[in-house]
């Protein structure tokens, strides 16, 4: 049976997201209710209230945890990836913090929240501009919220394939190599695919082929 959080006076709140942490490892949010933290932290069941109004506020409280854990973890990969294989590197740190910690990264992104959080919106925020910071010096001519958006939504679908159990993640390296395959191949498609089609080796293009058909060239 597992023993109760230590508890010291004036750590109420550090006691009560540690509990919850330890139970969304153990259950995942199926185990996580207010109730249960505060048997797991040592505390009268009212106690919790006092720092959350609800499960939905303690659980963003969580998430917050778990996106500033997330950011260090990111940099700790690579402080300001420049290049496509230093961003790819950036996104396998991403899936394997999701395959390290599963219960936490589905609180993060899964569980519902409180949307009036402040401490969760701002970490939110930072990890947002992070992922947009990064694609503008990777990609300097490009759009940077749209292209930030279509990264995160690869590397992020990578982590939740890897979390149901689509993907190999007996290793890290197994997880490392399959990321940053991926996200190469996709940003090399990305670059190597052609705007037109090209003509057949000595015919015109199609448009130019009927104008002259027609006598004449548009704008002639």
């Amino acid at each position: 049976m597992p023993q109760a959080s230590s508890y010291h006076h004036g750590d109420l709140r550090a006691a009560c997201l540690r509990a919850a942490r330890e139970l969304l490892e153990e259950d995942g949010g199926s185990g996580l209710s207010m109730r249960a933290v505060a048997r797991r932290a040592g505390v009268s069941p009212t106690a919790p209230y006092r720092h959350f109004a609800e499960r939905e506020a303690l659980v963003s409280a969580v998430a917050a945890e778990g996106y500033r854990e997330l950011a260090g973890h990111l940099a700790a990969a690579h402080p300001a990836p420049s290049t496509p294989d230093e961003l790819a590197a950036v996104a396998a740190a991403y899936v394997r913090f999701a395959v390290r910690h599963p219960a936490l990264f589905r609180a993060m992104f899964a569980e519902p929240c409180d949307p009036a959080d402040e401490e969760r919106a701002a970490a939110t925020a930072a990890i947002t501009e992070y992922v947009r910071g990064i694609v503008h010096r990777v990609f300097p001519g490009a759009d940077p919220d749209a292209l930030s958006t279509a990264v995160w939504a690869l590397v992020h679908g990578l982590a939740f394939l890897h979390l149901d159990g689509k993907l190999d993640t007996s290793t890290p390296d197994a997880v490392t190599g399959r990321v940053r395959a991926a996200v190469l191949a996709a940003f090399t498609a990305s670059t190597a695919t052609p705007q037109t089609a090209a003509a057949p080796s000595g015919q015109a293009p199609a448009s130019r082929t009927s104008a002259r058909r027609g006598g004449r060239l548009p704008g002639r």
